[in-house]
């Protein structure tokens, strides 16, 4: 009667460690997972800048700060054991004015809370890790790394054994006490016990055809990135100060695991869920983001810090200026534009942004509703977290 005992949506890293971690949980347990594309880890997975986050920033006694620590010591042993290129870089968090000040001590405090070491760096200090940056001062975050995690993605589909159907965009949802069937764009129909949304982007959407209310929506961000044309000028990451109004980072300077230098990202609001460029519009889904009461609410509370982060998507010039205050020797000719990225931001109601991961639980069924970074980093947990609720239910 089942083809499947448990039914992943999403062949993102989320639900590939979904996967792994229910047939690492209990073995035998028959995982099908669902994947829209032709392959896996096409948009948040395969569009990120690759750091191995340390769980600095996030809230003490959050599931972002207890999976980022975790996930992160996870995550470089699973690279290691796998044989995929990763590296323990460490990384700076750099104040470049006196306002910022305030800001950096507060991250020290939230750095030990959550137990992570942290060095606290004059400007003298700072040139002896990045030569070409300046500051006032930094902190140097010794467990952040970076790794690739398209491969990650891969091992993790491997490994788990399970059966990954691809080009299955699911359509209807159909759930009923003895399990869940769903039909997908091509006409497949798959019948399991239990189901498990992991489709970011889309996931508000897959709760809807399951019958519930997920109480959030999508609200697409994409996230802009240059590369250094001489990478030379970094030897590593290099970050701002973050603002604590708004979840996002800020423009950074990120070496990946290839010998690059990525800087970015901004976060502009994205026309479609994978809206990739200003060109990319899909009527409906802007439509669905504009009718959410949370959309107007953002608006109107970030609307000073989005006209700045609009400002720099459009003009290469505003974009450079962000970056020298880090990076003082970097010109516009020196900048070259790269692959940008899309965020599923979950929005509440009231215009609240979703600071943590959000997971939810219906009849038969598991929702992954926000998950954001550091959700690479933070995989192995996540999955194992999902896994178990998922097991639960059958």
């Amino acid at each position: 009667m089942f083809d499947c005992d448990v039914l992943v949506v999403g062949g993102g890293i989320v639900g590939l460690s979904t996967a792994y971690a229910l047939t690492r949980a209990a073995p035998g347990t028959r995982v099908t997972v669902l994947e829209k594309e032709h392959a896996i880890a096409r948009h948040q997975t395969g569009r990120n800048s690759g750091v191995i986050h340390s769980g600095i920033y996030y809230r003490p006694g959050s599931l972002k700060a207890r999976f980022a620590v975790k996930g992160a010591a996870e995550m470089v042993k699973f690279c290691a054991e796998w044989g995929i290129p990763y590296e323990v870089t460490g990384k700076l968090v750099v104040a470049t004015a006196r306002e910022e000040l305030p800001r950096l001590h507060a991250l020290v405090q939230r750095g030990r809370e959550n137990g992570i070491p942290v060095r606290e760096l004059g400007p003298a200090q700072i040139s002896e890790y990045e030569p070409r940056v300046r500051g006032l001062a930094a902190i140097h975050v010794g467990t952040t790394g970076i790794c690739d995690y398209g491969a990650v993605s891969e091992r993790l589909a491997e490994a788990s054994g399970a059966r990954i159907l691809y080009g299955a965009e699911v359509t209807v949802i159909d759930r009923r006490p003895w399990g869940v069937a769903v039909r997908t764009a091509d006409g497949r129909v798959v019948r399991a016990r239990v189901l498990v949304n992991c489709a970011g982007l889309h996931c508000d959407r897959i709760a809807r055809l399951a019958g519930d209310d997920p109480g959030m929506r999508i609200v697409p961000f994409r996230g802009e990135y240059y590369e250094l044309a001489d990478p030379s000028l970094v030897r590593g990451l290099v970050y701002p100060v973050p603002d604590p109004a708004f979840p996002f980072l800020g423009v950074h300077l990120t070496r990946g695991i290839d010998g690059g230098v990525h800087i970015g990202p901004n976060a502009v609001p994205a026309l479609a869920r994978e809206g990739y460029g200003w060109s990319v519009v899909h009527p409906r889904e802007l439509a669905g983001t504009l009718a959410w009461p949370g959309s107007w609410a953002i608006a109107r509370a970030h609307w000073r810090y989005g006209a700045g982060e609009l400002r720099r998507s459009v003009s290469k010039r505003a974009f450079t200026e962000a970056v020298r205050r880090l990076l003082p020797v970097v010109s516009e000719s020196d900048l070259r534009r790269a692959a940008p990225g899309v965020r599923a931001q979950a929005v509440l109601r009231d215009g609240t942004l979703v600071d943590d991961f959000l997971i939810r639980e219906a009849a038969r069924t598991v929702h992954v509703l926000n998950a954001p970074s550091p959700a690479a980093t933070a995989s192995l947990p996540i999955g194992r977290e999902v896994a178990t609720r998922a097991l639960a239910h059958l």
